[in-house]
Formats: structure tokens, C-alpha cells, sequence
């Protein structure tokens, strides 16, 4: 059987390696990036065969011409590379993976999409350069949709944590695994819904979206200008009230949540925090512990990290 031994949610961003010398709230992004270090520690120390990693497409790996829901890779993975994160193949436990597939579509839960070329952007790939820094272990990549609408529920998201969690179980062999959820918290890109753009720049990034899959570099230098010309959307008490369900054990009231509500008070990044709810899924719902949280202007995130160790006790009810 394959054991989940911790769960871990970040925050990413790009705009760390590209503007940390630009950033004037220097305290809270040394803040930040402590405490990712420290749940690098904890991965470390928990002493992980294989790593689940959950995160989101940024357009560089998924293009509108083919977007599931949810992707498994099973064979090749390869990073894409911008903004100073890992490019190139990374290491994937290919048996592990097709078990996975196999067991999900076979249960009649889900017919769950896969990939034997999957391709990663920065979404995964920021947890790879930061959590998994200097670690020899293997990855089962999942992507999640929450860019191209319409996207999935957050309670179709819990489901499939749950079918995931059922197959880790029925695996042959023993291996110790941790899930790390890549993504939110509270922020806003100025991306727009694809089925309605408007404006020139909207126009810009609908047709990057839709021509990008051999030359998704051509397009990122006005990209990258549309996304630093954007106003931080962030929500404190929004993320603080999505820590504290995390903190709490409750963060299964996250599968009530709508992706209407969530871009409302939160933002359309916020839609990432499907990883973070699939994660804690498989985590059984354990109390988090909060290494972090700081709202990063410069960087247009809330940035936060939790880690789960299923083996502390759940809180009396």
C-alpha cells in the first residue's frame, strides 16, 4: 500500500525569481520564503519515495485547442522553464502514475485524462525548485483546470482526491508518499474569460491561447507586460479565513465552495485552491499547521504555506 505521510500547500510566483530585488516588502517575502524552506525540512524529514505533485496550467503546457479538467502524467514530463524555474525532464514514477490512472477510470468514478508527454509550466514546477530543492524524488504530476472555463467544481475536485486516495490504497507495493498542493491564495490575473474577451489585450492573450503550443515564447514578452501592469487584487481576510478551515481540520467546507464566489472575493488565481482542497482530501482532513502568510502587493498574490502530518490527532469536534 502507498502511504501519505504529509501534505503540504504553497503559493507560488514567478515574479519571486524575476523581481526579488524589485520587492520593497522584503521582511514578509524573507518571511515567505522561510517558510518554505521549513516545509522542504519537513518533506525531507518524512523521507518521501514519490511525491504527488497538484498544480495548475498557465497556457504553457494546455492550450484552448484541448483542455480537460484534470491530467495525469504517466511517462515524460517536461517543465517549461520561465522565469528562472526548472526547465527541461523531470523524474516520474511512471508505475505509481499509471496505477493511479488506471485504478480511477477503472473505479467508474472518473474517466480521468492522461499524459505520457505532459508538459508543466511553473504551477508545478515553483514547488519543484522550492520544496523539493536537492531531493532525489520521483513526481506523478497532476493538472488541474482553473484557467479555462468552465472549470471543474470544487466538489468534483474532492471526488477525485477521493478515487486518488482509494488507488494509493490498492497499490502493490509499499511506498511513502507526500502531496503537495501548488497554488493560490487570494489573487487576480488580468486574464480573461476566453469564451467573452475584451479589448486588445484580451484579444492578445485569447489568440496567445489558442497559438502558443509550439511558440508560447513568442508571445511572453507582451505577456509578461500585461501581467506587471496589473493592479495586486489581494484579500486578506479572505485567506485568512481559508487558513484558518485548513488550521481547523475543516477544509472540506472548501467543497461547498462556487467558482463564482471565489473569483468574487478572491479573485480568479484563487481558483488554484482546488489543489489545496484535493490535497487535504487525501490528507484525511488533518489540522494544518501554518508556517506562513503574507500579502505580497509586489508579487499580486497572498502568499501562504501549510503543512498536514496525518499522524497528529484530529481535533475533538
Amino acid at each position: 500500500m502507498a502511504e501519505i505521510v504529509l501534505g503540504v500547500g504553497a503559493s507560488h510566483s514567478t515574479l519571486m525569481n524575476t523581481h526579488w530585488e524589485e520587492t520593497t516588502h522584503k521582511a514578509e517575502a524573507e518571511r515567505f520564503r522561510e517558510a518554505l524552506v521549513t516545509a522542504r525540512e519537513r518533506i525531507a524529514a518524512a523521507r518521501p519515495d514519490v511525491v504527488i505533485l497538484l498544480g495548475s496550467n498557465h497556457f504553457r503546457g494546455f492550450w484552448l485547442d484541448l483542455v480537460p479538467p484534470f491530467t495525469l502524467g504517466v511517462g515524460e514530463c517536461i517543465a517549461s522553464g520561465e522565469s528562472g524555474t526548472p526547465k527541461g525532464p523531470q523524474r516520474v514514477d511512471a508505475h505509481l502514475a499509471g496505477h493511479l490512472a488506471a485504478q480511477v477510470v477503472e473505479s467508474g468514478r472518473f474517466d480521468l485524462a492522461f499524459s505520457a508527454r505532459l508538459q508543466i509550466d511553473h504551477g508545478q514546477s515553483h514547488a519543484i525548485q522550492y520544496l523539493l530543492a536537492d531531493l532525489d524524488v520521483p513526481i506523478v504530476p497532476l493538472v488541474v483546470n482553473v484557467f479555462a472555463p468552465p472549470l471543474p467544481t470544487f466538489g468534483r475536485c474532492e471526488a477525485l482526491a477521493h478515487a486518488l486516495r482509494a488507488a494509493l490504497d490498492s497499490y502493490p507495493e509499499d511506498k511513502r508518499v507526500v502531496v503537495i498542493a501548488s497554488g493560490g491564495l487570494s489573487h487576480r490575473l488580468p486574464w480573461p474569460d476566453w469564451r467573452d474577451p475584451h479589448g486588445e489585450d484580451d484579444d492578445f492573450m485569447v489568440q496567445a491561447w489558442l497559438d502558443g503550443r509550439e511558440n508560447w515564447s513568442d508571445y511572453d514578452v507582451r505577456r509578461r507586460e500585461i501581467i506587471r501592469a496589473a493592479e495586486a487584487a489581494i484579500s486578506p481576510e479572505f485567506d485568512d479565513r481559508i487558513l484558518d478551515l485548513f488550521e481547523t481540520g475543516k477544509a472540506a467546507e472548501l467543497a461547498e465552495f462556487s467558482t463564482d464566489e471565489v473569483d468574487t472575493e478572491a479573485g480568479n488565481g484563487a481558483q488554484e485552491l482546488r489543489t489545496w482542497l484535493m490535497m487535504a482530501a487525501m490528507v484525511n482532513y488533518v489540522p494544518a499547521e501554518r508556517l506562513a502568510y503574507e500579502p505580497m502587493p509586489e508579487w499580486l498574490t497572498g502568499m501562504g504555506v501549510v503543512v498536514l502530518d496525518p499522524t497528529t490527532r484530529p481535533l475533538a469536534p
